[in-house]
C-alpha cells in the first residue's frame, strides 16, 4: 500500500495494515552526519519527511529505520540489504549513495545499485533513489588538515566531471528500472549557477548543512504525495475504544 494511500486508513484499516514504515537506506548523510564528529538525528532529512508526513494527518504513526551507515557506499550496503532494511518491511525505502561511490569504479556503483533497486523493488515497496549533493568546489580555509588531500580529491571530482557523471548514470540506470528518482543533485547543479554550494556544506566536503536537509525532506515528500487524492478529514481518536461485545 502506497503511504499517499494508508496515510488516509481509519482505525480498522491501521489494525489490519499498521503504521507507516520507511527505511532511509545510505550513507553519512543519512547517518546524520554533519560537521567532523557531529552526528545529529534530529535534523537530518528523513526525520524531517516524517514530521511533514504527520503535519498531514497525524493518526497513522510513522516509523523511520536509519539505515544509513558513514562511509560506506553502495557496494557495501548489497550484503547488509535483508537484514537491515528489507527485514522491516517497510512501506517505502529511500536510497542514497554516490559521494562515497565516487571514489570507485562506476561500474561497481550502477552494478550495486542496480541488486539494491531490484530487491527493493521484489519486495513490495515503494522506492526512491534520491541523489545527493554536489561535492565541495574548492578547499576552505577551516578545512582540517587530517581532511586537506580528501577536500582536494574531492574538489576535483566535481569540477572536474566526474560527480556529474556517476549522477547522471545512476538517474539513468533507475528511469531504466521504473524506481521514482528524487534528483536534489540536480536541483544543487542549478543552484551552483548563481551561489557558492561549498558554502552549504556543513563540514566544507560533502556535508550538506541543516537547511538543505529541508530541500531533500520537501523533494521526497512531494514525490511521496505527488497525484495523491485528498488526504481524509476524519479524526480518529488515539483513546483506547472498547470491543462491541
Amino acid at each position: 500500500m502506497r503511504i499517499c494511500d494508508k496515510i488516509n486508513l481509519d482505525r480498522s484499516g491501521l489494525q489490519e495494515h499498521g503504521p507507516i514504515t520507511i527505511v532511509a537506506l545510505g550513507d553519512s548523510v543519512t547517518h546524520g552526519a554533519f560537521r567532523i564528529g557531529e552526528l545529529d538525528y534530529e535534523a537530518v532529512y528523513w526525520n524531517l519527511l516524517k514530521k511533514k508526513i504527520l503535519a498531514v494527518r497525524n493518526y497513522i504513526p510513522v516509523n523511520v529505520i536509519n539505515a544509513g551507515i558513514g562511509g560506506t557506499n553502495a557496494k557495501r550496503s548489497v550484503e547488509r540489504l535483508e537484514k537491515q532494511v528489507l527485514a522491516h518491511l517497510p512501506d517505502l525505502i529511500t536510497v542514497c549513495f554516490g559521494l562515497n561511490d565516487v571514489n570507485n569504479p562506476l561500474e561497481d556503483y550502477l552494478q550495486s545499485l542496480k541488486i539494491i533497486f531490484e530487491k527493493c523493488s521484489a519486495s513490495g515497496a515503494e522506492v526512491i533513489f534520491m541523489t545527493p549533493n554536489m561535492l565541495n568546489t574548492y578547499v576552505t580555509e577551516d578545512t582540517a588538515p587530517e581532511h586537506l588531500e580528501y577536500a582536494e580529491k574531492t574538489a576535483r571530482y566535481q569540477n572536474e566531471g566526474r560527480m556529474d557523471l556517476y549522477m547522471e548514470a545512476a538517474v539513468k540506470l533507475a528511469n531504466e528500472m521504473q524506481i521514482a528518482v528524487c534528483d536534489c543533485y540536480a536541483v544543487w547543479k542549478e543552484m551552483s549557477k548563481t551561489q557558492d554550494t561549498t558554502k552549504l556544506l556543513a563540514n566544507g566536503i560533502n556535508h550538506p548543512t541543516r537547511e538543505m536537509h529541508h530541500l531533500f525532506a520537501d523533494m521526497l515528500f512531494d514525490i511521496i504525495f505527488k497525484n495523491a487524492e485528498k488526504v481524509s478529514a476524519a479524526q480518529e481518536s488515539t483513546m483506547f475504544q472498547r470491543e462491541n461485545a
